[in-house]
């Protein structure tokens, strides 16, 4: 589905991204790990339109969308539930939820309630300003505000960043429950252990470069991997 060639990103100057390339299957979970700072985010911000890239190219559904506007990439198929859920406080979940439809000529509303069904929590609340909404709730409403442009790929930055163990693995639980829905997921995760578990794909980056890939669980399993992001988590993990 997403094909990314030989792609370099700069920041006044330095390469954040230096000629990565890697594949999204149509349907799969493609997860990418590695240290703050290793291009990750910049890499899923290039995809989206947010930023420009140097050089290389993004191929999407055989279409080369290389520097197109967000709004056509939008358009095409593709979201970003951002890093922090950049979620609007001062509207309710409701109207946060009818923004994500905002380039949509269709109705909606059926939608709105697919993604109640998919967060039971955001239709309890659903008149609520979502800045009074817990990190969790605004986690859910993040990526429930994405589906609603309904589209063939959401790409997810850090979406377990600052919320409890228990509210982490209910997140991955829905992230496994849209994807068996037929939605191909780009992941960004700083819990290494939970991305590459339910990660068909990986590819670890450092300092904007591709160092490891393979299956999921054959990264779990990974000596170098185990030892600069696992650490003592697959313990933890075990036990909860």
């Amino acid at each position: 589905m997403l094909k990314i060639e030989n792609l370099c990103v700069s920041y006044g100057g330095i390469e954040a991204v230096k000629g990565i390339s890697f594949e999204v299957p149509d349907k799969s979970i493609v997860t990418l790990i590695g240290a703050n700072g290793a291009g990750k985010s910049t890499t899923l911000r290039t995809v989206v339109g947010l930023v420009k890239p140097q050089s290389g190219k993004i191929i999407y559904n055989d279409k080369d969308i290389t520097g197109k506007s967000s709004e056509e990439i939008v358009r095409n198929g593709i979201t970003l539930v951002p890093e922090g859920r950049r979620i609007f406080p001062n509207l309710t979940v409701y109207e946060n939820l009818k923004i994500g439809a905002y380039m949509r000529k269709d109705d909606y509303s059926e939608d709105i309630k697919w993604v109640y069904d998919l967060f039971p929590r955001l239709k309890e609340r659903s008149w609520q300003f979502a800045g009074t909404l817990s990190g969790g709730e605004q986690q859910m409403l993040a990526v429930g505000r994405a589906l609603m442009s309904k589209p063939e790929l959401i790409m997810m930055d850090e979406p377990s960043l600052g919320l409890a163990p228990l509210v982490v693995k209910g997140i991955f639980e829905i992230i496994k429950e849209i994807n068996k829905l037929g939605v191909t997921i780009l992941l960004i995760e700083q819990n290494a252990n939970l991305a590459l578990r339910v990660a068909d794909q990986g590819h670890v980056l450092e300092t904007g470069r591709i160092k490891l890939s393979g299956k999921g669980q054959e990264l779990l399993e990974n000596a170098e991997v185990k030892a600069a992001y696992l650490g003592n988590k697959k313990h933890e993990l075990a036990q909860q």
